[in-house]
């Protein structure tokens, strides 16, 4: 399974802001559009991530008042990314060792869509599901007599 796979089925909504953006507007959005994270973009070229673990961070920093606050301030310069043509294995290998639970997806210096960690364990668990379902289908199916290694031959 692909990244592509994933996003075919998620959609490719995206929601973004700039660096010079203020913290409070970026927060709104996300509480608005109940997600957890936002690509930042500058000229059209990815800059950065700001995600919940961010502004937690700069909350706990700032004592909680980022009323004059820019998101460059609080941003994830330097994101992990991945391709549409990343598989899902190397996907799951790469959030997990650096803690990242949203990953933006680049095609060729454009950005795809976000992925975040519950889309990828949502893909695998539906894949898993959808595998357990062919081999009970097929078990049930299976002709009496043929491979049955459990009888033995008659002499």
């Amino acid at each position: 399974m692909k990244v592509s796979d994933i996003l075919r089925i998620k959609g490719s909504a995206l929601y973004t802001v700039t660096p010079a953006d203020l913290l409070v507007k970026a927060l709104e959005l996300m509480a608005d559009r109940d997600i957890g994270s936002l690509v930042v973009m500058e000229h059209g070229d990815l800059v950065g991530m700001l995600t919940v673990r961010e502004l937690t961070q700069i909350l706990v920093k700032t004592g909680g008042n980022i009323c004059t606050t820019i998101v460059r301030t609080a941003m994830d310069d330097a994101p992990l990314t991945c391709t549409t043509e990343t598989d899902m294995d190397e996907v799951r290998r790469m959030m997990l060792d650096r803690h990242a639970r949203y990953m933006p997806v680049m095609d060729n210096h454009m950005l795809m869509g976000v992925i975040s960690f519950h889309d990828v364990a949502r893909a695998v668990v539906d894949s898993q599901n959808f595998e357990n379902k062919m081999l009970k289908a097929y078990i049930h199916d299976w002709p009496e007599g043929e491979g049955d290694d459990a009888v033995a031959p008659t002499l």
